[in-house]
């Protein structure tokens, strides 16, 4: 899962609820897809993704030589299980941090600060090195909009480095404002109920250092700038090009192509670690699933296309690169899109999308049915009495390429640096007032950095919802009723005018 490009992020949902009994057209309550797609056979993908990486320099990254043999690995398993995978090959902006970067207050008092603990480089940062008086922009504001706007950076002394509180607008904007107001550097410090440093990504290549310190270290620097002045270093290391990477892309041979059910995963990990958990998790479900489901035999009646993003973790650009890549016609085709993005945090929340909104902190409007397909993940759970959680669509996976041009879109996830409650832990199990991956986008995020109960649960309910929509999708789109209603008139031949009527998505 990416890390946030927004300067503010919809928190995840507290609430936690037990599922409503389930309703006709609900995931079946014995599926035979569930008992296929076995946590062994998971696992053991996710052993071998583990293996890639400790062969290619520890990561699985977009770019990367991990990434390209996780490419291979995909499309291999892939072949194996009978399919025809394409490879969509397409170029994007990596970026990489050579070396340790370097933060400290130089004037008054000398003081270093600690990479990862104090702050953290924003990806796409340039390179520099950078020793400069420090001026806070719009202190004054409440996280809703420092360094938004242009007339934040009133009076700003040229050549400055700018302190700017993260909140608002994307990190993006805060930086190209700072530079047009002529910052030699960009400061973007964290928000007072956030933990830590800020880690996020400018969603494009810069020419300066944009590093992002903790809340602590950020208001402390601000209250000596306005207290007689604070002179800062900032230096990074990093490398900015074009390179290429792939999505990998294969349809089962059953059901109708004019409904087909999108399942997603993303291929690659970030550059500290193997990312097993994110989103080898993910990944792993969905080879396994890829291979049992023909095993469903007549069941399948609407086609089910296994897609494995890249580089998901530089902005979504995988499934955004395919959504753009295709027509409308093309888009028409897709029933519902199932997103799997971390499926096995070792502090899990069984969290389900939030389709209906019902929490009202969805960052974008979900498109119609998105809220049968929440019911769907929620019934299943209710018939196991396992309870779920919702969690807010804000943006930080693929099925965000989807719901943006109307494709109703839904999935499972366990848990990022989010920490999990004194409730949750409760229901939940775990460790409360703990993130519920400590290693997410780290170097331990390796093989055993999972649930097993968790991860088991969630395959399950991954599994049996896909068997759900490869039979039906009435409940999303009301597809089905419409073919049968078209079944049920005289035949006669149909005129152009009137297609529309009986392939509507």
């Amino acid at each position: 899962m990416r890390r946030a490009a927004l300067a503010s992020l919809t928190g995840l949902s507290l609430a936690i609820t037990l599922a409503a009994a389930p309703a006709q057209a609900a995931a079946p309550a014995t599926s035979k897809l569930a008992g296929l797609v076995t946590l062994k056979n998971v696992r053991h993908h996710q052993l071998n993704l583990q293996k890639i990486a400790d062969a290619n320099g520890g990561n699985r990254a977009a770019g990367l030589a991990g990434n390209k043999i996780t490419v291979k690995y995909i499309a291999d398993q892939l072949k194996r299980a009978g399919y025809t995978p394409t490879i969509q090959n397409f170029e994007f902006d990596f970026w990489q941090e050579l070396s340790a970067p370097v933060f400290a207050e130089t004037a008054p008092e000398p003081k270093t600060f600690a990479p990862d603990t104090d702050f953290a480089t924003l990806q796409y940062s340039g390179s520099g090195d950078v020793t400069a008086a420090a001026s806070p922009v719009d202190p004054g504001a409440t996280g809703a909009g420092s360094g938004c706007e242009a007339d934040d950076f009133a009076g700003f002394p040229k050549g400055n480095i700018a302190l700017i509180q993260r909140g608002g607008c994307f990190f993006s904007v805060k930086a190209d404002n700072a530079i047009a107001a002529g910052a030699t550097a960009v400061v973007i410090y964290q928000l007072p109920d956030q933990p830590g440093p800020v880690g996020g990504t400018l969603t494009k290549p810069y020419g300066i250092p944009v590093i992002g310190p903790s809340n602590a270290v950020g208001k402390a620097l601000v209250q000596q700038a306005q207290n007689g002045g604070v002179t800062l270093r900032v230096k990074t290391d990093t490398v900015n090009e074009k390179r290429q990477t792939s999505n990998v892309i294969a349809d089962t041979k059953r059901g109708r192509a004019d409904n087909v059910v999108v399942l997603g995963a993303h291929n690659d990990s970030v550059t500290d670690g193997p990312g097993i958990n994110d989103d080898g998790s993910g990944t792993a479900t969905l080879l396994e699933t890829a291979k049992q489901i023909g095993k469903l035999g007549g069941k399948v009646r609407n086609k089910v296309r296994f897609a494995f993003w890249g580089a998901e973790e530089e902005g979504l650009l995988g499934s955004q690169h395919y959504v753009d890549s295709l027509s409308q016609a093309e888009r028409d085709k897709i029933a519902l899109n199932l997103n799997f993005d971390m499926l096995a945090s070792p502090n899990f929340v069984r969290f389900v999308y939030d389709g209906d909104n019902s929490e009202g902190q969805n960052d974008a409007e979900a498109p119609a049915g998105s809220g049968a397909i929440e019911k769907a993940f929620n019934d299943y759970f209710a018939t196991r009495k396992l309870a779920t959680a919702p969690t807010p669509f804000n943006g930080r996976s693929d099925y965000n390429a989807f719901i943006t041009v109307g494709i109703p879109a839904g999935g499972l996830f366990t848990g990022a640096e989010g920490i999990k409650t004194a409730e949750q832990a409760k229901v939940y199990g775990g460790q409360a007032g703990t993130a519920y991956d400590p290693c997410y986008h780290s170097a331990c995020d390796r093989y055993d950095n999972v649930s097993l109960k968790g991860f088991d649960q969630m395959i399950d309910g991954a599994a049996a919802v896909t068997e759900l929509f490869a039979h039906s999708t009435l409940t999303v789109n009301g597809n089905e009723l419409a073919r049968k209603q078209a079944q049920a008139q005289p035949r006669k031949r149909m005129v152009p005018d009137e297609i529309g009527k009986y392939t509507t998505r």
